[in-house]
């Protein structure tokens, strides 16, 4: 084993070099979003949003739908790998998730700037209060699928009450 492969889980041995030298650790790691503090789940909902405007918007609907499936199932897969080589499921900096949720958000709302901001506050409101049955899932599945559900959870109340925000404003 390298010697890199069984890392320390504190933040200040994790840096760009270390997360360079893998492609899942770039990906759970959101292209080094997750190595910012502090709230690192918040840097990448942030990256996932500047993404999403430079390019993410441009494609269709399949191509997004498409775009979300592949990063949803590499998601799973690169946080499982994270996870198991720092000993620690669901590492604070592994914000691939975070991304992945808020890209299904941003897909699924109308494109203003203030129905944006206001998806990008509900979506962090959630994940980090984790109402039930969020905080179940965050402490039953400790696998990458674990990672990423719990968020996709908090996605869904995001854009729920988002909706109904939206409904009652009209």
């Amino acid at each position: 084993m390298s010697s890199d492969s069984r890392l320390s889980t504190t933040v200040e041995k994790l840096d760009g070099r270390w997360m360079s030298k893998r492609l899942a650790r770039i990906i759970a790691f959101g292209f080094g979003a997750g190595l910012l503090r502090p709230a690192p789940g918040t840097w990448g909902t942030l990256l996932a949003w500047l993404l999403w405007a430079v390019g993410l918007v441009h494609l269709s609907n399949w191509g997004v739908a498409i775009f979300l499936a592949v990063a949803l199932v590499y998601g799973c897969w690169a946080c499982e790998r994270v996870g198991q080589e720092l000993g620690v499921p669901d590492h604070s900096g592994m914000v691939w998730d975070e991304m992945v949720a808020f890209w299904l958000i941003l897909w699924l709302i109308p494109g203003s700037l203030f129905g944006q901001a206001l998806a990008f506050v509900l979506f962090r409101l959630f994940d980090i209060t984790k109402p039930r049955p969020i905080a179940q899932l965050d402490r039953r599945f400790k696998s990458g699928v674990g990672v990423m559900l719990d968020d996709l959870v908090a996605a869904v109340y995001a854009l729920v009450v988002f909706w109904v925000i939206s409904w009652v404003a009209v």
